[in-house]
């Protein structure tokens, strides 16, 4: 193999090296946006249902530690609800 042959060879490895960097930057972005997006969505949801939109960030956080543990408590009733809503709508 000649040093031409090597050259190309690395300069193919340089141009594969930065595609991937390119694709994977590409997929880090899509999915931070992604994540972005979804918490949005969930902190919407949060502040139509609880109406919870002038309660300090504290607060928010203690009224979801008790969520949590109600549902982890109350599995089966919670899930049982949310079966009848999706049943109803």
């Amino acid at each position: 193999m000649s040093n031409k042959d090597v050259q190309k060879l690395e300069d193919k490895i340089k141009v594969l090296e930065q595609k991937k960097k390119a694709l994977e930057y590409k997929v880090s972005n899509e999915d931070r946006r992604a994540r972005t997006r979804r918490l949005i969505q969930k902190g919407a949801l949060f502040e139509k249902y609880l109406e919870n939109e002038d309660d300090s960030l504290e607060f928010t956080e203690d009224l979801l530690k008790v969520l949590a543990d109600f549902r982890k408590k109350n599995k089966d009733y919670v899930y049982r609800q949310i079966q009848k809503i999706k049943e109803n709508q």
